[in-house]
């Protein structure tokens, strides 16, 4: 029987298009990816960062993944949703202030492989 699973390599070749956004203990993965059928879909992923543990060398690491997918047909309809949604809010409460890029709390440490 043949083994159906993907590896990394496959996964990367399906990635098209590819934007990060970080926002504090978030970072959202905007892809744009192609199905066995070479067609484009966007996903996006929200994946938040949780600690547990009360002391530093206690600590465990691990985060929290969220996906949405959506497709060529619902683009429009999506944007037209999110639009409102981001108007309404600002009306409701204004616009928001753009993030900093690094808080106080935060330990950033940039590695090259």
């Amino acid at each position: 029987m043949e083994d159906f699973k993907r590896t990394d390599d496959s996964k990367e070749r399906d990635i098209a298009f590819s934007r990060t956004v970080k926002a504090g203990k978030r970072i959202y993965y905007i892809d744009v990816k192609r199905n066995r059928k070479d067609e484009l879909y966007l996903a996006l992923t929200e994946s938040k960062k949780i600690v547990t543990g009360t002391d530093f060398a206690n600590q465990n690491v691990s985060f929290e993944k969220h996906k949405v997918f959506i497709y060529r047909e619902d683009f429009e309809k999506f944007l037209e949703a999110m639009h409102e949604a981001i108007a309404y809010i600002e009306t409701e409460q204004g616009k928001a202030e753009p993030r900093p890029e690094h808080t106080d709390d935060e330990i950033r440490i940039d590695l090259d492989f």
